[in-house]
């Protein structure tokens, strides 16, 4: 898969076949709608396109509102589209100024002249330029004048996707991580640097690895104790992973930890990618680090459990 970070780095195909979309999670709802793109585009001889944006729209248009968590980094998104075979993905830069564009300019500035558009899908709600006025009839009555094919996504798969893309977020806020792993078709993961913690899980015999998520706005599951695999490189391990602010030693600051099984390495400053497949528990308060141990000693039992078929 190609990727452009700016739609003046792409060169007009003879036969695009386009979706447009935020496609957050790349779940199995927009896995309908990418598998329908690419049978599209080999049943016409063209390549697949997929026009995305970052930051997201709501990020610039309404600054104010800090409560915006995504399923998945804008470099995690791409993984994932490369994953399933997309032949370009162009990420545009939102602004305000590109959002002030009538509904005109945009098709035939961007759709038209900048990728070349021949197909594109697309759904019946779909909002495009200034203030979103410009939707499907806007594309369909400029279709004949460009010379371009609209294909409507139907209503009932749209609503699918909109529903699936919101039960995510709150299965995972709520740690219902098998909710999520079903609408996803995945398991949810996060992917963080390796960085130096205080070394109580040291301390307890079950030492961690603290993950840096860099990106404010990707969505945490709630605290807890999960079951999880953690891919570093090419090789893959099963762990616990521990969510939350440490009660027991009056911590601070909100904590991602994964003691990883039969692993003992310097991995500080290295990138990993933790899959969480169980949740075990909600994090709680123990009256001393003894509780605390004997306590990761029955969920290591319990986590290792869960993975045993994993």
């Amino acid at each position: 898969m190609k990727i452009y970070h700016h739609i003046d780095e792409f060169k007009p195909l003879i036969n695009a076949v386009v979706t447009i979309g935020t496609f957050d999670g790349v779940h199995q709802g927009h896995r309908q709608i990418i598998a329908g793109l690419k049978e599209l585009a080999r049943q016409t001889g063209g390549e697949t396109v997929i026009l995305t944006f970052f930051p997201h729209p709501r990020m610039i248009i309404h600054p104010e509102q800090q409560d915006l968590k995504l399923i998945t980094t804008i470099q995690e998104r791409a993984t994932l589209l490369e994953q399933l075979g997309v032949d370009h993905l162009i990420i545009t830069p939102f602004s305000r100024d590109f959002s002030n564009q009538t509904a005109e300019a945009y098709i035939r500035d961007i759709l038209v002249n900048k990728i070349g558009t021949r197909k594109i899908i697309i759904g019946y709600d779909h909002r495009f330029g200034k203030d979103r006025q410009g939707g499907l009839a806007d594309l369909q009555n400029a279709a004949p004048v460009y010379g371009f094919e609209v294909i409507e996504i139907p209503e009932q798969d749209i609503d699918h996707v909109a529903i699936s893309s919101t039960r995510i977020r709150q299965a995972l806020l709520k740690a219902d991580i098998a909710q999520a792993n079903a609408f996803l078709g995945y398991p949810f993961f996060l992917t963080g640097g390796v960085i130096r913690g205080n070394q109580i899980g040291r301390q307890l015999g079950y030492p961690t690895a603290n993950l840096l998520i860099e990106e404010s706005y990707k969505l945490i599951p709630a605290d807890g104790i999960f079951a999880v695999t953690v891919q570093l490189g090419d090789e893959v391990f099963k762990g616990m992973a521990y969510i939350g602010h440490r009660p027991t030693i009056n911590g601070m600051t909100r904590n991602i930890e994964v003691n990883i099984f039969d692993f003992n390495r310097d991995i500080y400053n290295q990138t990993l990618r933790m899959n969480f497949l169980h949740f075990v528990r909600h994090d709680v308060k123990f009256t001393s680090l003894e509780g605390l141990k004997e306590q990761l000693a029955q969920d290591k039992i319990d986590v290792l459990k869960l993975l045993e078929n994993e």
